[in-house]
């Protein structure tokens, strides 16, 4: 390692801000959000809105990684939609619930988390601060 690499590692981390921190919250609350009206979507116009709920899933944590220009803000998104989807399969004791028992909302679950978990962890494929233009060798 070289002289910079050796002092980037040794600076202590500092934690995010206050600002950072309710972006994440509220990345986290619109994944929930996401979460809900692709529950409801989905069994509405199959197949039309199963697709429409997946790329709802799918939009939301990139879009949310590319706002934060970092993963963190797609994980928040996608955990978000995770916890609400979960909750949402619980029965209720009268024997309510939100998803049915076919195949068309386990599509949604086992599709979506998958997907969730693909676009929170892409690399977003940017260059370095600076100049746009290709960096010189």
């Amino acid at each position: 390692m070289n002289d910079r690499t050796t002092s980037v590692l040794a600076q202590p981390m500092r934690p995010p801000s206050a600002a950072r921190v309710g972006a994440y919250a509220g990345l986290f609350v619109f994944g929930a959000l996401v979460g809900v009206a692709g529950a409801l979507v989905q069994p509405g116009w199959f197949p039309g809105g199963l697709l429409l709920a997946l790329a709802g899933v799918a939009g939301a944590v990139l879009g949310a990684a590319r706002l934060l220009r970092g993963r963190a803000g797609g994980v928040a998104t996608a955990a978000g939609w995770m916890l609400a989807v979960v909750l949402l399969t619980a029965s209720r004791p009268e024997g309510d619930f939100l998803f049915a028992a076919g195949w068309h909302s386990l599509s949604f679950l086992a599709g979506g988390a998958p997907l969730a978990v693909i676009c929170a962890t892409l690399p977003l494929g940017r260059q370095p601060d600076g100049d746009p233009a290709r960096l010189a060798k």
